[in-house]
């Protein structure tokens, strides 16, 4: 985000053209480096991140983040730029990973639209500081000469500030997400953390929150205490193969204690195999939800490629035509559009803060969806002519599409998300599944501004600056329609069973082999009583009468 304000004068000072038609097609190809770089690896974070846990592969998000940042400040041809915004999309798996993380935090589906309000609200707060870090730390050695003189980096390299400024924020970040960051992977999150052991003895150091956290060792000494009482010796007929909630089932210690039954194989391989059921993973509703997530992100990124390109566009001296011929923007600057894109962040906290979670309650997120997905090709058609409006009306047309805009990502993203995660048949592939949703909206994030960079130079070269904004409003249309297929998930959580309903019916019943044990223990040769039955064999709990005797 932090990138749009300046990315127009970026590549103006790259000298490669003055043709403002082939800007808004660099400016494209730039942005779609990183979406393309990204779809090439979101699956491969998402199934790693079933394998070796979340938090890890959030951090190496992160880092791949602050390293593309820094090449890119440091570019001054676009061969360079485009190699920056490459490798912070094949280092960045963060969109898929983190959707998984907050479905496995909020387990009760009356607290997912509070629960996924949140990644918008902070990317909202981002979309807020990263604009404006970009417009107003952007060429300082002009905005800020008695600053920044001439000759020094910065004069070499007129937009590496803002973006050394957002790797520090990313250093911050990595350093809370290592100290702070609870792994929530079903299985992972019991493993040590000595990163998240530092960050609770910093607490505990500076006597912020010693009540509510206890000393690390206390907890690994509980554990530890857990694990031992679970490892017990049951006595003969009252093994279980069942597991805790929290350690799963292991082979008793006894030689006599029946081997792996094949249901409790299935099923701790699937605890230990995400990739088992995969392809029963991608059932109808979710490949539904996916190929909106997809739709979505391509014309909201293609809005957000073409509005800081209109906004910076030069006044048009030509008479308009209408009803399609005209061209021209606002002639705005990188400061002014970082200031319009700070109020819209603004806005957009609010909207996903509160006025997306008060809505899911009261009229579901399908309905707010489906609602929304209608009436947005409509914002895309009018945007156009908010040029030819009087120009005292004109930063109230502008406003006014960033309010709309807003408003209806703010009622699409998240419900789309929610009804994805409820859509999962198993938590065990919802890393994949979300992995394969965010490299659909990467893919569909890259097409995006290409194709409509592509089509605005076109437009542009004839006549038609709106060109651009129609096609993608068509495109958003075709999301309209697809909305229609979808479905509200009936479950009454959106955490699935770990392992599917067969597995549970076989795990549930007795083992075959204890039954034989009993019949044989019944049929057993034995000290005979006064009434002429044969005893049973000796309870292993309890001394015999003989012996109490």
């Amino acid at each position: 985000m932090s990138i749009f304000p300046y990315i127009y004068f970026m590549i103006g000072s790259f000298g490669i053209t003055d043709n403002e038609a082939q800007i808004g097609l660099y400016a494209g190809l730039i942005t779609s480096a990183f979406a393309f770089a990204e779809f090439s690896t979101g699956v491969l974070w998402g199934r790693l991140s079933d394998k070796i846990g979340r938090k890890p592969v959030l951090m190496a998000g992160l880092i791949g983040t602050l390293l593309s940042m820094l090449v890119f400040g440091f570019a001054s041809s676009l061969p360079i730029a485009l190699l920056g915004r490459a490798l912070g999309g094949a280092l960045n798996g963060n969109i898929g990973v983190l959707q998984t993380t907050v479905a496995e935090i909020a387990t009760e589906k009356a607290h997912q639209p509070s629960a996924y309000a949140i990644m918008p609200f902070v990317w909202s707060f981002g979309s807020i500081l990263g604009p404006f870090i970009g417009g107003a730390l952007a060429e300082p050695c002009v905005t800020y000469p008695s600053l920044f003189a001439r000759g020094t980096v910065f004069d070499r390299y007129p937009f590496l500030l803002p973006n050394v400024v957002c790797a520090m924020i990313l250093m911050l970040g990595i350093l809370v997400g290592i100290l702070f960051l609870e792994e929530t992977h079903q299985e992972k999150k019991y493993r040590r953390d000595i990163g998240l052991e530092i960050g609770r003895w910093l607490l505990g150091f500076f006597d912020l929150c010693g009540r509510r956290n206890p000393p690390i060792k206390c907890i690994d000494a509980n554990l530890e205490e857990s694990r031992s009482l679970l490892e017990d010796e049951p006595p003969p007929g009252y093994r279980t193969t069942e597991g805790s909630p929290r350690y799963p089932s292991s082979r008793s210690l006894s030689p006599a204690a029946p081997p792996y039954s094949r249901s409790e194989a299935r099923i701790t391989g699937a605890r230990k195999a995400p990739t088992v059921g995969m392809q029963k993973a991608f059932t109808r509703p979710v490949i539904v939800h996916i190929v909106g997530f997809g739709i979505l992100a391509y014309h909201t990124m293609s809005f957000d490629q073409l509005m800081p390109i209109f906004l910076s566009s030069k006044m048009s001296k030509e008479s308009p035509r209408l009803p399609f011929r005209f061209t021209g923007g606002f002639a705005m600057s990188s400061k002014d559009e970082g200031v319009l894109m700070v109020g819209q962040g603004v806005y957009s906290m609010f909207a996903q803060a509160v006025l997306f979670p008060l809505l899911a309650r009261r009229f579901g997120c399908l309905n707010i969806f489906k609602l929304t997905v209608i009436i947005w090709p409509l914002l895309y058609f009018l945007v156009p002519y908010t040029v030819l409006l009087p120009p005292r009306y004109q930063t109230f047309g502008i406003c006014f599409c960033l309010f709309w805009r807003t408003t209806a990502q703010a009622l699409s993203y998240p419900p789309n998300n929610i009804m994805l995660t409820n859509s999962a048949p198993s938590m065990l592939v919802l890393g994949a599944i979300n992995g394969v949703a965010g490299s659909t909206a990467s893919l569909c994030r890259a097409f995006g501004p290409t194709i409509t960079g592509l089509v605005h130079s076109r437009g542009v070269n004839i006549g038609v600056s709106g060109l651009a904004w129609w096609i993608t409003g068509l495109v958003c249309i075709v999301g309209a329609l697809e909305s229609l297929f979808m479905e509200e998930p009936k479950v009454e959580s959106c955490i699935t069973d770990l392992i599917d309903e067969e597995a549970i019916d076989d795990h549930a019943m007795i083992n075959p082999l204890s039954i034989n044990a009993a019949i044989v223990a019944a049929t057993r040769p034995g000290p005979t009583g006064t009434d002429g039955l044969s005893k049973g064999p000796k309870d292993p709990l309890h001394p015999s009468d003989e012996h109490t005797a």
